[in-house]
């Protein structure tokens, strides 16, 4: 979502040196800005696959020929292309659920109209179920981050590349305690967030053949490197927490507008401020250093939660928008999922997340998991409750309970119905049969 970040994401310039005590007040002050929740965004990530060939890969000039159509479209969200290709839309904040979820559905029927004009079309999969990871942005920061990804293995360049997600935009929440308070609010995000990715996982497949995990993205965002994907270890308050991760994670990389990016080892934000080496850092290295940060919720002034994979059909992403933007704004909703997820924490235990047991059952077992369906079906029991309070159409309602009905009712996800879809690829290799799933 497009909300207004302080500093920006240029080269360093005549900015002032920052210092240590002047980050923490940054991080602490900024990137949980605190008021009464009001509004909310999507970030859709969309893989993008041959219209009537899926398995074939598209090729870059095909890829290139629909970015500069799509840039071209008058649409209310941000639109902007990952590393492999995929397609994102970031929406605007938007004030109320249904003024979201009209804009960003208004921007998908134009740029579904146009992809499909060129014969390609944009597809909900955590995961691209059949190509390897091919990078085609050659940007400095991307040839960094995958310098960086690759010391620790494969995981980076497939989540650069193939990985695509639904990630909802909350406001932090109130000052105060209660179901609104940005402390309850971070907290819920973390046990919460454990049943989304079990609800809504939808990657079960990776190079053509089933995985171990029902979500596969997730397993690859667990899987980057030591630190970058963990949320902030516990027992802190959520600003001091935040800051100290935020300070004490290796830098990826150092911006450099002459020559190519250094991409240190082991040197935290904290260390560049105090060494000032190879240049002192700023504030703009401060904001780029956060985006290069990919815990399950990033504070950013507003909190992005970053766990539920892309979701197929026409409607499939309105869903979790509608589900998490009901648990966490409706105070009704807030309290009673609340008391609903906090035993999970005796089973995620003392590990952040997404590397604890809670997490990993949810992307490895989805809903077959006992705990994470019973959470999930008092969760969209409440989500049901609390869409007509918040302004939610009939279609939304109807969209959701759809959803519960198929899946969270009988223990299931979506990549369970991905088994029976996707067949590994046959003998005659990609491309060989034309069927598969359509946008």
């Amino acid at each position: 979502m497009s909300y207004d970040t302080p500093g920006g994401h240029g080269p360093p310039g005549q900015s002032p040196p920052l210092g240590e005590g002047e980050a923490e007040d940054l991080l602490r002050c900024i990137c949980f800005k605190t008021g009464p929740p009001r509004r909310v965004g999507v970030e859709l990530e969309w893989l993008i696959h041959d219209r009537d060939h899926p398995r074939a890969p598209v090729p870059h000039h095909r890829l290139d020929a629909a970015a500069a159509i799509l840039r071209a479209l008058p649409l209310s969200a941000a639109l902007t292309f990952e590393p492999g290709g995929q397609l994102e839309l970031s929406s605007r904040p938007a004030d109320s659920l249904m003024e979201c979820v009209d804009a960003t559905a208004a921007d998908l029927t134009a740029v579904r109209d146009a992809l499909d004009r060129v014969g390609l079309a944009p597809v909900g999969l955590g995961v691209d179920p059949w190509h390897p990871p091919r990078r085609l942005l050659g940007e400095p920061r991307y040839d960094a981050m995958e310098v960086s990804f690759d010391r620790s293995g494969p995981a980076g360049r497939a989540m650069m590349c193939t990985t695509a997600s639904v990630q909802v935009c909350l406001d932090a929440g109130e000052e105060e305690p209660g179901p609104l308070g940005y402390g309850r609010r971070w907290q819920l995000c973390h046990l919460l967030g454990a049943v989304l990715v079990a609800a809504f996982a939808n990657s079960p497949f990776r190079l053509g053949r089933p995985t171990l995990w029902r979500s596969t993205r997730q397993s690859l965002w667990a899987d980057l490197d030591p630190w970058r994907s963990l949320a902030p270890s516990g027992g802190l308050p959520p600003r001091d927490a935040w800051a100290a991760h935020v300070l004490d994670t290796p830098v990826m990389c150092i911006r450099d507008d002459d020559r190519p990016w250094a991409v240190p080892e082991g040197l935290t934000f904290r260390d560049w401020i105090r060494t000032g080496a190879p240049r002192p850092p700023v504030r703009a290295d401060l904001d780029f250093h956060i985006s290069t940060l990919f815990p399950p919720v990033r504070p950013r002034g507003h909190l992005e939660l970053r766990m539920i994979d892309a979701q197929h059909g026409a409607d499939g992403w309105l869903v979790p928008l509608a589900v998490t933007t009901a648990l966490f704004d409706d105070p009704e909703a807030a309290e009673t999922v609340y008391r609903t997820v906090k035993p999970l924490a005796e089973t995620a235990g003392a590990e952040p997340a997404p590397r604890n047991p809670l997490w990993a059952g949810a992307a490895r077992d989805g809903l077959t998991d006992p705990e994470l369906r019973a959470a999930a079906a008092t969760c969209f029991e409440v989500a049901l409750e609390a869409l007509p309070r918040m302004g939610a159409t009939q279609a939304v309602q109807d969209a959701v309970a759809g959803f519960n009905d198929r899946f969270v009712a009988r223990g299931r996800c979506p990549a369970d119905d991905l088994h029976e879809l996707l067949a590994p690829v046959p003998p005659g290799g990609p491309g060989h049969h034309p069927e598969g799933p359509r946008s």
